[in-house]
């Protein structure tokens, strides 16, 4: 295998939790299945179950390991996790890398009894909290920062009267983006960091809650979307209800969610802080379209997230809409590829072009970002090699041209195909007729009122981060 070589399509996903509380008692862990299933989208390289029975001996069970869902788990697995609380995560891994033991939730046995912790997001001080605990005699199993915060917040539960004031006081010290999803033996806690970088959603069915990344887990097991967890708010949630503490909420006007959620990361059926993520990507279609007019025959979009920006293309300029490509659905975002040199064939593997679709016709295709450009230049190869007479490319984010620090795997500077080059220069390179990208000042139409995260185009970081300034954040 050591010759082998991980291709991927292009940005990295984040990571998805799950939790669910039955109050009735029930087994929850189908529905914790279900409900990853539907966020396998935000990680498909390992993923976990943990549950506990509340009114039984409050032993936690639980199963992880590398791969997908459906991979991982079967029926007989599932059978054999009894409990009314159960915690869930499907990860990408961000920090750490690929091996078995960073799978997550971490389940940690202490003096209090045992911590289940899962986490979507990266802190950006886990170096020096990591060191600071090493040097008290912390001894750690993996090379992820969620077990950083999972010994701070068991540490700090040693000196406060329950759970989710540990949480607070964690959150304290943590810097960073995250979403948590927490069970102690007779609670479910939820927290979202103060800027909202990460989304958090509660849910309802008859008598049972959920905390989910996204509500398109929640709909996929027939729960209500009761709220948004909002963000800088800690939730807890125990036999007697649930319970909020907002303490650690910050002015409104500071907060920062993740834009990338609404142009890639979040499934197209969900709603993610009162914000249709199906409709924010139309608005982007049509800011393109009146940024960025063009005479065509077809708008065509990239599977997936290219898709609906594509209809929004299409309804404002008014040019028909078509799909031009059939999708590989059994290939997941990451595979891989025997040499290097074969790199062009594995978009073929994904996707494949409809020759009478695009043949003779000048295409408008839209697709969601350009990070490498590799992917972006074969497809465009494959138009023309179909008969298509012109593409002109039209993304629906800006340039990446910074690092992201809170949990989404955009590359290194060197790595980005908008890194010192212009767009004409990048045009050139991916062998498009036009090529325009979303205009920065045109995001907030996505979005309406939410503040939000551009750092990756703008540079422009929320908060501090390791090795640059925050004080232009918020000009």
């Amino acid at each position: 295998m050591d010759n082998f070589k991980e291709v991927t399509t292009g940005m990295g996903e984040e990571c998805g939790v799950f939790g669910a509380y039955d109050m009735d008692g029930g087994d929850v862990a189908p529905l914790v299945y279900y409900g990853l299933f539907a966020l396998q989208h935000r990680g498909q390289e390992s993923c976990g179950i943990a549950v506990t029975d509340t009114y039984g001996e409050r032993k936690v069970h639980f199963k992880k390991g590398l791969g997908l869902i459906n991979e991982v788990f079967d029926e007989e697995v599932l059978s054999g996790l009894k409990g009314n609380l159960g915690v869930g995560h499907v990860r990408y891994s961000t920090a750490g890398g690929t091996r078995a033991e960073n799978a997550m939730p971490l389940v940690l046995n202490y003096v209090k009894g045992t911590l289940v912790i899962a986490h979507n997001g990266n802190l950006t001080n886990a170096v020096e909290l990591r060191r600071e605990l090493e040097y008290t005699g912390a001894i750690f199993q993996t090379t992820i920062d969620s077990e950083v915060l999972a010994y701070h917040i068991a540490r700090e539960r040693l000196k406060t009267k329950n759970a989710e004031n540990a949480v607070k006081q964690a959150m304290k010290k943590i810097e960073g983006g995250y979403a948590l999803v927490i069970s102690s033996p007779r609670k479910m806690i939820g927290a979202r960091d103060p800027f909202g970088l990460k989304p958090l959603c509660i849910g309802k069915r008859d008598n049972a809650y959920f905390l989910a990344s996204e509500s398109c887990a929640l709909a996929a097991i027939d729960a209500q979307l009761v709220r948004d967890v909002e963000p800088g708010e800690i939730v807890s949630i125990t036999k007697n209800g649930v319970y909020s503490d907002k303490s650690m909420m910050i002015d409104p006007g500071r907060q920062a969610r993740c834009i990338f959620e609404y142009i890639y990361f979040a499934r197209t059926d969900s709603t993610l802080d009162g914000v249709d993520v199906y409709r924010a990507r139309i608005t982007a279609g049509k800011a393109l379209a009146k940024s960025y007019p063009v005479k065509a025959d077809l708008v065509v979009g990239v599977p997936d997230s290219g898709l609906v920006a594509a209809k929004g293309y299409s309804e404002e300029s008014g040019i028909p809409y078509g799909m031009a490509f059939h999708k590989n659905s059994y290939v997941g975002r990451t595979f891989i590829k025997p040499k290097q040199s074969q790199r062009e064939s594995s978009v073929k593997i994904k996707l494949n072009v409809i020759g009478d679709v695009v043949k003779g016709k000048r295409i408008v295709m839209v697709d969601d970002s350009i990070v490498r450009g590799t992917t972006c230049a074969n497809i465009i190869k494959m138009l023309k090699k179909a008969g298509a007479l012109e593409v002109h490319v039209r993304i629906s984010s800006p340039p990446f041209l910074y690092p992201c620090y809170f949990g989404t795997d955009v590359p290194s500077n060197e790595q980005l195909i908008a890194h010192l080059r212009t767009p004409e220069q990048i045009r050139e390179m991916i062998g498009a007729d036009s090529l325009g990208y979303m205009e920065i000042s045109k995001l907030k139409e996505m979005v309406g009122g939410l503040g939000y995260c551009d750092a990756c185009f703008t540079g422009k970081y929320p908060m501090k981060v390791p090795g640059r300034d925050v004080s232009h954040a918020f000009e």
